[in-house]
Order: structure tokens, then sequence, then C-alpha cells
């Protein structure tokens, strides 16, 4: 890219590697010299934590509020009653308000962590779309905004053409999601002054509408811009890992499985990692980046502690890694691992070892256990387990037990 930005902001975007798309560079990188410019990203309440795959909307936030711009967190209260079709090949299972409201107070934990609610000058907004879209009134709603939207132009979108073209159902509610999407645009703009949208890039066509709406019914110049869609260098989807999503709320995914994930990285993403999940010096990113051999863990190290100490507080980055150091370096325990605690009840007169396995979260299924346990991938305090008829019982965890899946993945099981 030639562009050469004036503003902080637009530079930590393109020099960071967040910039996918702009719908006016320039017009934006003069707004933001101008004064403080209110930007937000949606996030709809599916799931009671966001996970990794978020992570970069949130980073592009927290940018936005260090270069002294006004982060708005929208949660959608309202849009989440909808679902989000984009690139979906199925509809999203509808939730109750009860579960909506749920949902969106675990959210809210991870935003504090990121961005100032409080600051002087250029404080954080938490806002809900529930707040302007129910109590909308469906007949105004179709006439004042529904005019303005062509159905020729929505059906050429990508995330409705892909459905279509596998001839897979969409229904009119989600049809209908772009069109909330891009009001909340405008609501924001006339409530709160708001002039950008961030989001994935898989959001273009939904931003793209907004600003369209708002500069039709406003007439107001609004601004959007989105970020890469991340796949780590082998393919995969960011935010997942063998067994499931990566949560950014410690009770649903603990500190130290957390940081493991990130340890974890391949040696080829470490660099970029660096540079979009932590707020490191760019030519120490490069530097850590280019590393090569045993060297390269080190770098992983200082990935996993930026990053987890970002999300759960340096406390929880520093036990991680000397657990960590504790399990690989030295073959110990370690305090931090995760823990399947059983009861004398439970385990009765003995308990399969595949059960427990599947019970630690190193596997998801029996299947998948006896597996593990057939290829040699098991592990009982760091010995090869090879049976999986193994019993365990009250006296064979009367000091903890530590259980292996492959090199990287640990638990510990003790009584109650």
């Amino acid at each position: 890219m030639t562009y050469h930005p004036k503003s902080d902001f637009m530079q930590v975007m393109i020099e960071r590697g967040f910039l996918a798309d702009c719908t006016d560079y320039q017009g934006l990188d003069e707004a933001l010299t101008k004064g403080v410019v209110p930007g937000y990203i949606g996030f709809d309440a599916t799931a009671k934590s966001l996970h990794v795959g978020s992570l970069i909307q949130i980073m592009m936030l927290r940018w936005l509020q260090k270069t002294g711009h006004q982060p708005i967190t929208l949660m959608g209260g309202g849009t989440t009653k909808v679902g989000d079709p984009s690139f979906r090949a199925d509809e999203r299972p509808l939730l109750t308000p009860d579960q909506i409201d749920d949902n969106i107070s675990g959210i809210k934990q991870v935003f504090a962590k990121y961005v100032d609610y409080e600051k002087d000058g250029n404080p954080a907004l938490m806002l809900n779309n529930a707040e302007w879209l129910d109590g909308l009134n469906y007949l105004d709603f179709l006439r004042d905004i529904g005019r303005h939207f062509s159905v020729n132009r929505m059906l050429s979108f990508e995330s409705v053409k892909s459905r279509l073209d596998r001839e897979q159902s969409l229904s009119f509610l989600e049809f209908n999601y772009m069109i909330l999407q891009a009001y909340d645009f405008l609501e924001l703009n006339r409530r709160y002054g708001c002039v950008l949208q961030m989001g994935g890039s898989d959001q273009w066509g939904n931003i793209v509408n907004g600003i369209d709406l708002t500069r039709r019914v406003l007439d107001t110049e609004i601004f959007g811009l989105t970020s890469p869609l991340l796949t780590t260098s082998d393919g995969k989807k960011m935010g997942k890992s063998q067994d499931g999503a990566v949560w950014l709320n410690a009770d649903m995914r603990s500190p130290y499985e957390f940081w493991q994930f990130w340890r974890n990285t391949t040696d080829a993403d470490v660099g970029r990692f660096l540079k979009l999940y932590t707020e490191m010096d760019i030519d120490e990113c490069e530097r850590l980046g280019a590393l090569a051999g045993s060297e390269i863990n080190e770098a992983k190290i200082a990935l996993a502690n930026a990053v987890t100490t970002l999300c759960h507080g340096a406390e929880a980055a520093a036990a991680a890694e000397a657990t960590a150091r504790e399990v690989f370096e030295k073959g110990g325990v370690g305090d931090d691992l995760p823990t399947l605690e059983l009861t004398a009840e439970e385990i009765g007169t003995g308990i399969s070892i595949v059960q427990v396995i599947v019970r630690a979260g190193l596997a998801k299924s029996g299947k998948e256990a006896k597996r593990l346990i057939a290829e040699n991938g098991a592990r009982i305090d760091d010995a090869p387990l090879t049976d999986a008829g193994m019993m365990l019982d009250a006296g064979a965890l009367a000091a903890p037990v530590k259980l292996s899946a492959g090199k990287k993945r640990h638990a510990l099981v003790k009584l109650a």
C-alpha cells in the first residue's frame, strides 16, 4: 500500500497488519487528525464469552482508544434475536431474551480488560442495539428504512449469494439482518456521533449498507474499515483448537490453557501474531518473528505471556509460564494445569481411564480416547499408557495423577 497515513490510528492499522479494506482511506485519515472519532464494532451475544476469533476486533478498539479516539462496544441484544447469516450454511439457533442478557453480562467482562470505560476525554461506550431495535414499529420501519434497500443489490452480496448458490435456505428473518445492522450504524451516528464502523472482511457488505443508509437518511459522511479474516498458516480458522473454541473468559477456558494455545503457535505465524495481538514494538515483533530453530520457542513464550497478560493479567501469565516450564522442562506436575476432581462416590470400585481422559478434556469421546491410547499418544505420570481397559481406584488417586495427550496437552486428576 503506497498511502502514508497522517493519523496514529491508521498508521497502527497499516503497519501492524489490521487493515484489509477501507471505504475512504484519505477521508477517514483526515477525520482522525481533526478530533476524537467515535468508532464501533458490533458483537452478537450468541455465547457467554467471545473467543480468540474476536480478539483482532477487540485489539482494533483498544488501539482506537490508545490513539485518542472513542471505541464503542455494541452488544447485539436486538440483532442476536435474528442471527447473522454471513457465510453460514445454516440458520443460527434462536435464543431467548434471558439467554441473550446472560451472554451479554459474560461478554462485558472481556471488554473491560481491553478498553477503559472511565477514561478522561475519550471513554469507551458500552451500548446495546436493543435500545433502538426492540421498540421499532414494523410498518414505520419498512416505510422509513426499508425503501432505501434494493433486494437486487442485497442478493448480490457474497454472504447471501454463497448461501443461495449452495441452494441452502435463507429465511426472511436472516435476510433482514443486514438491514438491521445498517440501521445500527444510522442510529449510532444519530445518537452518539459515531462515524466509523469496523469489522472482519466478511462484514464488508453490511458495513457498506450502513454507510449508504446513513448518507441517504442523514446526509452524513461516515466510514468503514475491515480487518483480514485470519487463518493460521496451516489454514485453520483462528480461535479454534483441537478441543474446541479458545474462549476469552477464564471460567470457560483456564488462563493456563489460553497461554498454552498461544505457546503452540506455528513458527510461521509468530511475527504476525505478535503485531496483531500484543502491543510490543514493531521492530521487536519482527526480530522475534525472524528467530529460527529452538530460539523461536522463546518468541512463542513472549507471545503467550503478552497476550495472556492483556486478557487475564500479568500474574496469570507468569503462573502459566511457570507451570509450563515445570511440566515440559522438568517433567513435573505444575500447579496451574487443568484439574479434574473426582469424588470417592464417582470412583466407586474403579473408574475407567478412557472415561477419565474424556472428563479431563483431553478427548471428546471414548472412541477418541481409545484411539489416542492405541496410537501411543497417551501418557500417565509421563509413562506410556497402553491399556485402554485400565481402571483407576481411590488408592491410585491418593496422589494427583498427571494425564497427557500428545506432548502439549496435560491435565491433573485427583480426589476431591
